[in-house]
């Protein structure tokens, strides 16, 4: 199973996308320090002779109160990457409640789950609308009428909470939140044509992490990054709901070229005809890059 853990939740304490599951409390990551991490001896991190995957986004360390919402939340932000993680309790007054996520502009991509109790994660796109995917432990299709976030595009300060799974009282959250960071990250969406040369997308960099997601079929969520395919084309792919292996076929690959990524498929998970994906996207290189004019490859 993939793990998720943070500083402000705390060493040991951990969340698994591909399951409902409350917090659980394992030996996986025992530290975070100034230069990486050091690992605990749970097989789900540490097992030996396996071969493991990070993908780390660097917050405000320590998290301070935020009282910009209608709920006080903790908050550990760095607004110049634009990546918050935020915590809170809900209290159970009903829709429309908000709660601070520190960035100072609105995140396009959230992802909540609640700490405490089993329950599915959510997950917010902005290049979807103002809905909810239900993942990312399902397959689920994008839905408008989900309501977690209220079917309320967040502000440059607050999250807008909807029902139970967003605000039920006496129950712990987290939200991990994202905002767009022109050269550095790019939260948008596409359409396949389902030919076996797909869709290019622009991102103004070259691109070292890539999440995919179909949102109007129930398609896994599928992962890319450029540590695990060093050269193109990229097609060592995971599911965050999935605990299978890493995939390695021959139809499920992109290209990252030097100002976005070029999809090289037609199979639907990431390229059926008129279809809608939506992407998240990290950079190589933080800043603009040179390349601006001609998509190279690698």
């Amino acid at each position: 199973q993939h793990q998720m853990t943070d500083v402000v939740r705390g060493v040991g304490k951990v969340l698994v996308p591909s399951e409902t599951d409350a917090e659980q409390t394992i030996s996986g990551v025992s530290a975070f320090n100034s230069d990486g991490f050091t690992l605990g001896d749970h097989v789900g991190a540490n097992e030996n002779n396996d071969t493991f995957v990070a993908w780390c986004w660097k917050a405000g360390g320590t998290a301070v109160s935020n009282t910009d919402g209608d709920i006080t939340s903790s908050v550990s932000a760095n607004t110049e990457a634009g990546f918050s993680i935020v915590t809170y309790t809900g209290n159970g007054s009903g829709t429309g409640q908000t709660v601070g996520h520190g960035l100072g502009k609105a995140p396009k991509v959230i992802f909540l789950k609640k700490r405490n109790a089993a329950t599915n994660w959510f997950v917010y796109h902005g290049a979807a609308g103002d809905g909810a995917f239900e993942g990312l432990n399902t397959t689920s299709a994008y839905g408008s009428g989900l309501a977690p976030f209220n079917t309320t595009a967040p502000s440059s300060t607050v999250v807008t909470l909807g029902n139970t799974d967003g605000n039920q009282s006496g129950i712990n959250f987290v939200l991990y939140c994202w905002a767009e960071i022109p050269g550095y990250s790019s939260f948008g969406k596409y359409k396949g044509n389902g030919g076996s040369v797909g869709s290019y997308v622009h991102l103004g960099f070259r691109p070292a992490f890539l999440i995919l997601k179909r949102i109007d079929d129930s398609k896994s969520w599928i992962l890319f990054d450029n540590k695990r395919s060093p050269s193109n084309l990229v097609d060592k792919s995971l599911y965050p709901n999935k605990e299978s292996v890493e995939n390695n076929f021959s139809n499920l690959e992109v290209d990252f070229l030097s100002n976005g990524f070029k999809i090289r498929n037609s199979v639907n998970t990431i390229n059926g005809s008129g279809a809608t994906y939506v992407y998240m996207s990290f950079a190589e290189e933080s800043g603009q890059t040179p390349y601006d004019t001609f998509p190279n490859a690698r």
